[in-house]
């Protein structure tokens, strides 16, 4: 079974057993259980659901399996001629996690 979901301000199209990076859930480590309740379309095929936006009742079982930060994004401005040049970079806290049931 498949399902939609919205987390982290992404959506996410998922299986059992998918092994999905997101932004980092606060105050969670690896082992936790999370529970994603804003489900947008459940099913396969014919047998598809959609919600309007969510589908009430619905949510999606993930377990954390790390947190770590991921790959270093630069951040290099310049302007020609003019001697200006700034570099900086940012690493993103990810969070990876496992789905492990869809309820619908």
């Amino acid at each position: 079974m498949k399902a939609t979901i919205k987390t982290q301000g992404r959506q996410f199209t998922v299986q059992e057993g998918d092994i999905l990076q997101v932004n980092r859930y606060a105050d969670t480590s690896a082992g936790d259980t999370v529970t994603i309740g804003e489900v947008l379309m459940v099913g396969e095929g014919a047998e598809a659901s959609f919600g309007t936006p969510q589908i009430e009742g619905a949510s999606v079982t993930a377990t954390v399996l790390e947190n770590k930060r991921d790959k270093k994004v630069v951040v290099f401005k310049k302007k020609r001629r003019k001697g200006y040049r700034r570099k900086r970079g940012h690493r993103q806290e990810i969070s990876v996690i496992k789905i492990e049931s869809i309820q619908n």
